[in-house]
């Protein structure tokens, strides 16, 4: 059997069927984002929040049971570090003697329970949070294609955005579909994806136009697929050991980062996709030629003057 750096695996002659796929995964989660919405956090929506200590490992069911029976609206209930330590968030405005009445209500089946904290997330702040990390993201996406267009030429700054793109809107999406709860460390998941996509991207991009400059064809999908398969290992290896960390993440490291871990799971799958079907498909409609990444004549000339 070759090893994958001699493999030989036409990307480009499956690009329509990937595009396809794309396209479904896109819509789904654009329809999604429309009909069902994003289910955010107290982070975005503002409420309150009661971390509880019990001597003994609680069932999460039977509290979110207990609370929803007794009128608390909108409860969720995860373990917060250790089994013994449980968070309670309501979406409900805030009442100073709330953490009692729920310590007071979850005591009664004879329960040792204590109260640790109580606080309030408010409207006012979760809107804040919410502007201005929608106002990050944006920002990020656009310092992302200057820098490739910069570093690049504009036709690969545009893969690289519509990459981006794809991978957000599904990371999105998804969690709009499974009513996953959408929070500031989701967010962060999500800032981490485009980075790791970017990387991805670029290492792609790279051998892209090295292989413009040196080969002597001008046959653009043979060249990007050489390129692909070119940093294929490389890409299958990245991915691999990331993903087998964020498994661990998932299983071991607790509710509190479960959606986090989940996003980049979905975010490294994605990203991975797009940086072969999307960044690198795309520039073939793109029209991309060896003349887009001819030197200038001002180049020519710092190169000279860089010679000794």
């Amino acid at each position: 059997m070759k090893p994958l750096s001699q493999l030989q695996i036409d990307f480009m002659g499956r690009r329509n069927i990937a595009f396809i796929a794309s396209a479904v995964m896109l819509i789904v989660s654009i329809g999604a984002l429309l009909f069902q919405q994003l289910n955010l956090g107290l982070d975005f929506t503002g409420g309150t929040l009661i971390e509880v200590r019990y001597g003994a490992a609680p069932s999460l069911d039977a509290i979110r049971l207990l609370l929803v029976e007794s009128g608390f609206q909108d409860v969720s209930v995860q373990t917060f570090g250790a089994s013994t330590e449980v968070l309670i968030r309501l979406q409900q405005a805030f009442d100073p003697d709330v953490g009692s009445d729920v310590v007071n209500l979850l005591s009664a089946s004879g329960d040792s329970v204590t109260l640790v904290r109580a606080e309030f997330v408010g409207a006012q702040v979760g809107d804040q949070l919410r502007d201005q990390s929608g106002l990050g993201l944006l920002v990020a996406l656009g310092v992302v294609m200057l820098y490739v267009a910069f570093r690049f030429q504009y036709k690969f700054a545009i893969g690289a955005l519509l990459a981006l793109l794809h991978d957000v809107i599904i990371v999105v999406g998804v969690f709009a579909l499974f009513h996953l709860e959408f929070d500031l460390t989701v967010l962060a998941a999500i800032l981490a994806v485009i980075g790791y996509s970017l990387n991805d991207t670029i290492v792609v991009y790279d051998r892209i136009r090295e292989n413009i400059r040196t080969s002597r064809i001008d046959d653009m999908t043979q060249i990007i697929n050489e390129a692909i398969n070119a940093t294929l290992s490389r890409t299958l290896a990245t991915s691999g050991t990331t993903i087998l960390v964020l498994i661990a993440l998932l299983i071991l490291g607790g509710d509190m980062i479960e959606n986090f871990a989940i996003a980049l799971l979905i975010g490294i799958g994605v990203g991975t996709f797009s940086s072969i079907y999307i960044s690198g498909a795309l520039l073939i409609p793109l029209k991309l030629s060896r003349e887009d990444l001819i030197p200038t004549k001002k180049e020519l000339d710092e190169e000279e003057e860089e010679l000794p």
